[in-house]
C-alpha cells in the first residue's frame, strides 16, 4: 500500500492553525478565506487518517497527533526552503562526494595534506579515498566507479581517453637491505647494481614505469634478474628488508621508514643525470558529471601552479 503524499501547502496551513489555534486568524495570516482553510485541514486529516485538531465553537486545540506532527512539519518546511540553495551548492561543487583513487606512494608525500586542506576549504564535499594500483584505477575510471585517480608512471605517459594533470616528478632511488654490502656506500653507480636480483611490481600495474626500469638495464646491455614480484610498494620494501633483492622506488618512499632498509641514489651512465624518473599524475574522465571533481582539479592546479 502506497503512503499518502501531502503537499507542502497543506503543511503550511496546518502550522498556521497550530500556531494561531484559530481558523480565522490563521486564514488571515495565509491571505486566504476561512472556509477553504477549514476544508484543507479536513482533507489533511482524512489523508493522514488522524484528527489533528479538536474544534468547538469557542476553541481550537491540537490533538496528541497534531502536537506530535508540529516539530516534524516545521523541519520539513525548513528543509524544503533549503533545497534551492543546496541544489546551487551541489551544482557549484560545494556539496557532494568525490571518489579519489590513489597509489600508495602518493600517501607518503603530499596527499594527506592536500585532502586536509581541500576539506577545510570545501567542508561540504566528502572525499572517499580508495587505495588502488594503476591498472585497477584505470578500469574503475572507465566503469565510472571512481571520479579521479592518482597514478604513478614514466614521465610523459598519458592514459588514453583521460584528462591528465602532472603533480610531481621525482627520481627513482634504490632500496636495499641495510645488511647489503652496497648499503655502506652513500651513492651507487648503475654498474654496481646490474647483477642484483630485482624486486619489482608486475608490468600490468604500471607498464610505462616497468618499461622505464627495464630500460635502465637494457641501456647497459643487460637483462634484469627479477627475483620477486609484488604489487604494493610497502610489500616491495618489506621484501627488500628480508634480503630478497633490491628495488627501484620513487624518492618519496624514503619517508616509509621500514627498519632494515636504506635508500641510495644511483648515478646514471651519463654524469649529472638521474638514471630514471617517475611522475605522479591526477587523471579523470568526466569532469562535467561531478562538480566536486572540478573543484578538486582547480585546487590541485593551484597547489601545483599548473
Amino acid at each position: 500500500m502506497n503512503e499518502p503524499l501531502v503537499e507542502l501547502r497543506l503543511w503550511r496551513q496546518f502550522l498556521a492553525v497550530a500556531d494561531e489555534l484559530h481558523f480565522g486568524r490563521a486564514a488571515e495570516r495565509l491571505h486566504m478565506t476561512q472556509p477553504p482553510l477549514t476544508q484543507a485541514i479536513a482533507a489533511l486529516e482524512a489523508t493522514l487518517g488522524a484528527r489533528l485538531f479538536d474544534r468547538t465553537k469557542r476553541s481550537v486545540k491540537l490533538t496528541a497527533a497534531g502536537a506530535a506532527l508540529v516539530p516534524a512539519a516545521r523541519e520539513l518546511l525548513a528543509r524544503a526552503r533549503d533545497l534551492p540553495a543546496l541544489a546551487r551548492s551541489a551544482a557549484a561543487g560545494e556539496l557532494g562526494r568525490l571518489r579519489l583513487a590513489f597509489v600508495s606512494t602518493a600517501g607518503f608525500a603530499w596527499l594527506p595534506d592536500w585532502v586536509r586542506d581541500f576539506r577545510a576549504r570545501h567542508p561540504g564535499v566528502a572525499i572517499e579515498l580508495i587505495e588502488a594500483t594503476g591498472d585497477v584505477q584505470l578500469e574503475a575510471l572507465r566503469a565510472g566507479d571512481v571520479d579521479a585517480g592518482v597514478l604513478l608512471h614514466a614521465p610523459g605517459f598519458v592514459p588514453a581517453g583521460l584528462s591528465h594533470l602532472p603533480l610531481a616528478t621525482e627520481p627513482l632511488v634504490l632500496a636495499l637491505a641495510e645488511a647489503h654490502p652496497l648499503a655502506r656506500r652513500e651513492s651507487l653507480k648503475l654498474a654496481d647494481v646490474l647483477d642484483e636480483p630485482l624486486v619489482i611490481f608486475p608490468r600490468r600495474i604500471a607498464p610505462s614505469l616497468h618499461d622505464a626500469v627495464f630500460g635502465l638495464y637494457h641501456g647497459a646491455g643487460r637483462l634484469p634478474q627479477v627475483g620477486q614480484e609484488a604489487i604494493q610498494m610497502q610489500t616491495i620494501v618489506n621484501l627488500v628488508s628480508a634480503g630478497l633483492g633490491v628495488a627501484w622506488v620513487p624518492d618519496s618512499v624514503r619517508q616509509f621508514q621500514r627498519p632494515g632498509v636504506v635508500y641510495r641514489a644511483v648515478k646514471a651512465l651519463k654524469a649529472g643525470r638521474a638514471p630514471a624518473l617517475c611522475e605522479t599524475s591526477l587523471v579523470w574522465r568526466d569532469i562535467d558529471r561531478v562538480p566536486a571533481l572540478a573543484r578538486f582539479v582547480d585546487f590541485v592546479r593551484e597547489r601545483t601552479g599548473s
